[in-house]
């Protein structure tokens, strides 16, 4: 059986990590029981739809997305894990902004993991929702 992951080693996981170091994601909270993941993720220049707009594009939303719902589900199987599938529903433009994303495990079984993430702005508007399935069987 494998260990989960605490929010330390989740952290060092992301900072580890080229890609989500540069995203910038930093764990705000854990609840193992309840399957819950918070991240907060920092608006960069280089996440804009345009130049100077203060608008995240959508690549960079969708990449917090799948991040922080593989996060979940792997934290409580003691590592990261391959995305099976994956998709975002975009509900308002995230604008000079950071963002809060909360992930909540909705399956975690012998070979695939659900977890849906909420994206939030500062102000605790909704703007975007994810879901994504992950492959959790043993690797090697």
């Amino acid at each position: 059986m494998s260990a989960v992951l605490n929010a330390e080693q989740i952290q060092a996981k992301f900072d580890d990590s080229p890609f989500i170091a540069w995203l910038g994601l930093s764990v705000s909270a854990i609840d193992h029981e309840r399957g819950e993941l918070t991240v907060l993720a920092p608006m960069r220049a280089e996440f804009e739809r345009g130049a100077a707009s203060g608008q995240w594009h959508g690549g960079p939303l969708a990449a917090v997305i799948d991040t922080v719902g593989d996060f979940a589900v792997g934290m409580l199987l003691g590592r990261g894990l391959p995305t099976i599938n994956f998709r975002v529903d975009y509900l308002r433009p995230a604008v000079n902004t950071s963002l809060t994303a909360v992930a909540r495990v909705r399956r975690n079984g012998r070979s695939v993991g659900v977890a849906d993430v909420d994206l939030y702005n500062d102000q605790g508007a909704l703007v975007a929702i994810g879901r994504a399935t992950y492959a959790t069987l043993a690797q090697g």
